[in-house]
């Protein structure tokens, strides 16, 4: 499995809120500069964040966007299921009807192990745990 770019740009733009969290609205192309990624294609990640309630928006000349929440209260999982949808390694532990035998199918049974590892890690995994990795990471000179 592989997430999309959507995921990946998505958590670099959430992270990039979070780090400036309580700081006031910041503009698109702050991030788009700041993270390497193409202000248009920021246009279309802000639409399933802030339909989430992930991030939100303010208009004027101080617009732009934040976080709608604390970055310790934000979880990956919910970051990747807003901007990619829910997330099935095999198709058929999304829709079990499409293999004639997915009721005695041993395959199945530990992809969908393997599919609950991956979940229960994402819910584990909250935007302020980035927050911390990346400080620890890049510490102020």
């Amino acid at each position: 499995m592989r997430l999309s770019t959507r995921s990946r740009y998505g958590t670099r733009l959430i992270l990039e809120l979070a780090l400036k969290y309580n700081q006031g609205p910041v503009y698109l192309k702050e991030i788009s500069t700041s993270q390497e990624i193409s202000l248009k294609y920021l246009g279309q990640l802000i639409i399933p964040l802030k339909i989430a309630n992930i991030i939100k928006s303010s208009r004027g000349a101080h617009g732009g966007y934040y976080l709608a929440k604390n970055p310790d209260s934000i979880l990956m999982s919910e970051v990747i299921r807003a901007l990619e949808g829910p997330i099935y390694l095999v198709e058929c532990l999304e829709n079990p009807d499409v293999c004639a035998r997915q009721k005695d199918c041993v395959t199945r049974f530990f992809w969908n192990e393997i599919n609950d590892v991956l979940y229960k890690t994402l819910e584990n995994i909250t935007i302020g745990d980035m927050v911390k990795k990346y400080h620890k990471l890049n510490p102020p000179r």
